[in-house]
């Protein structure tokens, strides 16, 4: 067991729940603070959870002595500015994604950070999951054989007319929400083989000017591996696969982005199918578990910065290539 970590929330986000309160509750640790835009919202929303302290400000939270970590679910476009006050401040950061509304804002949360006391991680849950690890594992170690291809699915159906997901002001778009996960994992792949994905096509369908709904992108890696990846948020259902193909075999990951709601593995190899069931846990809460034994160590967190600041590359290079602009900062 690490020592309990002190967290504080900023926003009364439907994802705090699951994404850090039910995890702190499993592995001891506190949520101690939290603030809102609207006070009353706030305090019904640490009411509900056992909050002690409602603060009237971000700024409060981020100045409480009672605090070591800030969990960061505002909306995009103020995850730069308050995970800069927040590192400024000399605390921990886990920040929903994505990081920063652009790649330049990455930049700029990683120039904070290296000039820090404190860490920064950013919320890709789902690498820290044993269905993640393991596909890791059959990739590096070769049981798949060489890859040759990665496809990777992410689509949920639309969220409401006036949900910030929707609103090009709040850095929001398809890409920000969804693809996000998609081209993390695209890199992730590449670090296992040691070749960098790069963008070859890239076609986007908009809801509104600027803000899109879905995006097909077609990668390539050195060695002739080729990633073939989709996302959309304005499909009939959610679909949320992940399939590595080599010459010896595939694996599937049929919920990728949120793997305990379908821990498993579809394995094909030898011509044999099969599957592992993996975890007990959900990604949130291995997320959280890894960071805090990461603080309590003094080792670097996974999803750390310079992660963050490459996916935000990739994701500005998908907007462009479609003749989009990266959102605004």
């Amino acid at each position: 067991m690490t020592v309990p970590l002190r967290i504080g929330i900023l926003g009364a986000a439907r994802i705090a729940d699951e994404g850090i309160i039910a995890p702190a509750r499993t592995l001891g640790h506190q949520v101690v603070a939290l603030a809102a835009r609207d006070r009353t919202r706030a305090e019904a929303f640490a009411s509900e959870h056992g909050i002690t302290t409602v603060h009237d400000s971000y700024a409060g939270v981020i100045a409480d002595p009672d605090v070591d970590l800030v969990y960061n679910a505002l909306v995009n476009s103020q995850h730069m500015q308050w995970n800069i006050a927040a590192l400024q401040a000399g605390k921990h950061v886990l920040s929903e994604k994505p990081l920063t509304s652009n790649a330049d804002q990455a930049r700029a949360v990683r120039d904070a950070a290296l000039a820090a006391a404190g860490q920064i991680a950013e919320g890709f849950h789902y690498r820290h999951h044993p269905v993640n690890l393991r596909l890791r594992e059959l990739v590096t170690s070769g049981a798949l054989g060489d890859i040759r291809r990665v496809d990777l699915v992410l689509t949920t159906p639309p969220p409401p007319e006036d949900d910030p997901r929707w609103s090009l002001e709040l850095a929001g778009g398809a890409t920000m929400d969804l693809g996000c996960y998609v081209l993390d994992a695209a890199r992730q792949l590449g670090a296992w083989i040691g070749a960098a994905p790069q963008i070859a096509t890239v076609d986007a369908t908009l809801r509104a000017p600027e803000v899109d709904a879905s995006m097909r992108v077609q990668l390539a890696y050195p060695g002739g591996v080729t990633g073939h990846c989709t996302w959309d948020m304005f499909a009939a259902e959610r679909t949320m696969t992940w399939t590595v193909t080599g010459t010896r075999g595939t694996a599937t990951s049929p919920a990728f982005a949120v793997p305990h709601t379908g821990n498993r593995l579809v394995l094909t190899r030898n011509g044999q199918a099969g599957e592992e069931v993996l975890g007990d846990q959900t990604s949130y809460t291995y997320q959280l578990d890894r960071l805090a034994r990461a603080l309590q160590h003094g080792e670097p967190v996974t999803a750390g910065i310079d992660e963050a600041v490459a996916n935000a590359d990739l994701i500005d290079q998908c907007y462009r290539r479609a003749g989009l602009s990266p959102r605004p900062g």
